[in-house]
């Protein structure tokens, strides 16, 4: 798999990247490019561009020089992190705290994605919101649910790593009737937390940004792909729809620690 440069709308550019798992199986991953209101740009996540793509980039950013900073929103994505730095040093790198604690060498911003001190910096812009109810990062380190999920406003576009996934379908199974999917990831069963009041939590969480961010037409998520405005049912009826399909698992969770 290539990277690409997909243009979602006027001021935002999601950057579809490869990841292999176990050196073949390719399961992409994901960087956004977002040009500010104030007319600079930021990178919500890290990728190593080349290429097309880093030619296109530099176009846009005036090789680099109105790239002001960089969102790193995954605690366990950090494979491309050293690249980032390195090709754009006056940007102010921000990362989760798993990000400052794995690669404490790197001249990163003292505040941390998470942080609502960082996300206010780009209040202008963006709305960000952190899960609730569940780790943000797991002792397991092959459990990768969480993330800071970001909106752009003027764009209507949420970034979302893992937390959230799209499938889209072939267009020959969909001919057949099979529909394409959202849907939390798969591994939310290990990331809740084991205490009371936890799943309620999670449905706060969830119930606020589904009211919040009701106004969303695109979505980028990492692994899979791009959700863009389109017929079909709207990204926030599908946002309900995928808290339908966990109930299961929330209620069993419940059941156990309340």
């Amino acid at each position: 798999m290539g990277s690409k440069l997909i243009q979602i709308a006027d001021n935002f550019w999601n950057i579809r990247g490869s990841f292999k798992v176990a050196g073949f199986i390719d399961i992409g991953t994901q960087a956004s490019l977002v040009r500010l209101a104030s007319g600079k740009f930021i990178f919500l996540d890290s990728y190593t561009l080349s290429g097309s793509v880093l030619r296109e980039v530099e176009q846009l950013t005036n090789h680099g020089k109105n790239v002001v900073a960089v969102l790193n929103l995954h605690p366990f994505h950090t494979i491309h992190v050293n690249w980032m730095f390195e090709n754009y040093p006056d940007a102010s790198h921000f990362g989760t705290a798993r990000h400052l604690s794995k690669l404490p060498d790197l001249n990163w911003q003292p505040t941390c994605t998470e942080d609502p001190a960082t996300q206010a910096m780009f209040s202008d812009d963006f709305e960000f919101s952190v899960p609730r109810g569940v780790d943000f990062i797991s002792d397991d380190e092959n459990v990768h649910f969480s993330s800071v999920l970001a909106y752009h406003l003027s764009s209507r576009t949420i970034h979302v790593d893992d937390t959230l996934m799209y499938i889209r379908l072939p267009l020959l199974m969909r001919f057949f009737g099979l529909s394409d999917a959202l849907s939390f990831h798969p591994t939310l069963a290990k990331v809740l937390e084991k205490r009371e009041g936890a799943v309620q939590d999670f449905r706060n969480w969830f119930g606020e940004l589904a009211e919040n961010w009701k106004s969303v037409e695109n979505l980028c998520a990492a692994h899979t792909t791009s959700l863009i405005a389109q017929s079909g049912p709207s990204i926030h009826d599908r946002l309900l729809k995928a808290m339908l399909k966990i109930e299961k698992t929330l209620k069993a969770h419940e059941s156990k620690y309340g």
